[in-house]
Order: C-alpha cells, then structure tokens, then sequence
C-alpha cells in the first residue's frame, strides 16, 4: 500500500519563478514553435518546472524552479532554442510549415 503525503504544512520548493510571452502575430507559427520546443523536457523536472500554451498567435512560458540558478539556466536554454526557432521561421517565410 503506498503512503500519501500530507504537504499542506510543508513550505513552497518552487519559490523562484517568471514568466515569457512571445507574440508570433501567427497561431500557425506559434504552434510550430510550441511543437518544437515541447518535445525537450526539462533535464531536473524535480528542479525545474516549465508549462507552455498558446493563445491568440502568442506562445507563454511559465517557469518555477527551487533555485534562482536553476531557474536562470532553464530559462538560458529556453530562449536559445526558442531564438532558433523563431529565426528558422523567419528564413522559411509566412504560410510555411517545418
């Protein structure tokens, strides 16, 4: 029988997060770029949490992490692949699909 844990009393871990908001101006680009960068998980999830949507042509990125470095690495990594991405579409053009 597995035991549950009562975390009610116990303090936040994830105490350092941030928020990214990047507007494709393109629903069809925003989910591209989503598809591509949702495939790479986090290397520490029981360090780093991130959760990504789309709305509106516009792709958001919530962070939380249990240490600013972590946090600024995460974060680092994200925006080197998002900065590919959105370069790779600017190369292919609008209406144009990976």
């Amino acid at each position: 029988m597995a035991a549950i844990a009562d975390l009610s009393d116990a303090p936040n871990q994830w105490e350092f997060s941030c928020d990214l908001e990047v507007d494709f101006e393109s629903e069809e680009n925003a989910s591209i770029v989503y598809a591509a960068l949702g495939v790479d998980k986090e290397l520490q999830p029981d360090k780093v949490k991130r959760q990504m949507s789309i709305s509106d042509g516009k792709l958001s990125v919530h962070f939380e992490a249990v240490e600013a470095r972590f946090l600024r690495a995460s974060f680092s990594a994200f925006v080197d692949v998002l900065t590919l991405a959105s370069k790779t579409i600017e190369e292919l053009g609008p209406g144009m699909v990976l």
